[in-house]
């Protein structure tokens, strides 16, 4: 086994430049109207449920 191995770290930075191109493409087609009405549906969908998530934990540190 002499196949160079890559470290995490550099695999994760690999990931994340990768993942975050394809959001800034996905976010520009969204903007200019470019995006299928289903693909928008869902994505609409999926953002609701982030705020749903994301709201009770926000009150949640407001009151402690």
């Amino acid at each position: 086994m002499t196949d160079a191995v890559i470290p995490r770290d550099q695999a994760v930075r690999n990931f994340r430049r990768v993942l975050d191109a394809a959001r800034r493409r996905r976010d520009r087609d969204r903007a200019a109207g470019r995006l299928a009405p289903e693909a928008e549906l869902v994505l609409r969908r999926l953002e609701r449920q982030q705020r749903a998530e994301q709201a009770p934990a926000t009150e949640h540190r407001a009151a402690a």
